[in-house]
């Protein structure tokens, strides 16, 4: 298990390097100069010309580059021109916003797709399983906004059961805290659970159809048990990587979440930063979170070894 651990340690450092160079690389390459961004009014020629030689902008790309990763690698990703906070700083504060709506929208997704998965294998070919199946196409097909606005007007303008924006922290009320994470959660789980419920639904199926849940059949195993243990147990083994891709999904889908309701996330603070033209903090949190999404699937990765010893010992 160790040496599987450092094999893939060893296979995520250029993959990080990877990640830093294309983060970096975008950033510079976007239209406009950040001297001028902040210098705004005092964007003399010679004022410009001084902050970039201090920012180091008068280099080679290649050289901004090996003199921003070292920072990186000292833990300084950089300071925001605009409010004078860390990139850290910015990114701690928001980090568990973002989290809590990540997970309480893979609940959602995983309470949806894995009941569905298992009922719909248990009645593969019925009108139940081609009802549910065509239902997770349909909702594939829904944008993430489009469902925001349908739940914001279904369960805050006609229902008034829900607040439509807003946050109040998880330490000051939590009550208060879930009410406004309810919606945003929930339109994140429902574009979640398509994806589970055909994946673990295929797997369930296939499993069902081999020898060994014969075999059981024939020990006379009631079919809950079948079904359950002999059937989801291996089938499981999808959801891990399921989880680990949908990290990415989530990532992606809270940028518009968060925005359209108002959750001071990572997702907004993103926003924030394009539209503000604060490049430093763009650059800090998008490596961030793309280091984020690799160390996920790295962490996926060893789950499966755990479940499953043939990939750790290299038979699979």
């Amino acid at each position: 298990m160790l040496f599987f651990v450092a094999r893939r340690l060893l296979y995520l450092v250029p993959v990080l390097i990877a990640v830093s160079v294309l983060t970096f690389v975008i950033a510079s390459l976007l239209p406009g100069d950040l001297a001028y961004v902040i210098l705004g009014d005092q964007a003399t020629p010679e004022n410009v010309a001084a902050l970039r030689h201090d920012l180091g902008l008068d280099q080679p790309i290649w050289l901004r580059y090996l003199g921003w990763l070292w920072h990186i690698v000292q833990g300084d990703f950089g300071r925001s021109f605009r409010t004078g906070q860390t990139v850290l700083q910015a990114v701690s504060e928001r980090v568990p916003i973002s989290f809590e709506l990540m997970i309480l929208a893979e609940l959602i997704g995983l309470a949806i797709g894995v009941p569905l998965a298992i009922a719909c294998a248990a009645k593969a070919g019925s009108a139940f399983d081609r009802l549910m199946t065509g239902s997770a196409f349909g909702m594939l097909s829904v944008p993430t906004f489009l469902s925001a606005i349908l739940l914001i007007y279904l369960f805050a303008v006609e229902l008034r059961w829900l607040p439509a924006t807003g946050y109040v922290p998880f330490t000051e009320d939590p009550l208060a805290n879930l009410r406004f994470m309810v919606l945003p959660a929930l339109t994140l789980g429902l574009a979640e659970w398509p994806g589970i419920m055909r994946v673990l639904r295929s797997d369930m199926i296939a499993a069902l159809q081999e020898d060994y849940i014969a075999l059981a059949k024939a020990k006379g195993l009631k079919p809950s048990r079948i079904l359950f243990v002999h059937a989801l147990k291996p089938s499981s083994l999808t959801l891990v990587t399921i989880t680990g891709i949908n990290i990415g999904r989530l990532i992606g889908g809270a940028v518009i979440v968060e925005t359209i309701f108002a959750l001071p996330g990572i997702g907004r603070l993103l926003v924030g930063a394009i539209l503000t033209r604060d490049l430093i903090i763009l650059q800090g949190v998008v490596l961030l979170v793309g280091a984020g999404f690799v160390i996920m699937n790295f962490i996926v990765d060893l789950l499966y070894a755990l479940l499953d010893p043939r990939i750790r010992h290299g038979h699979a």
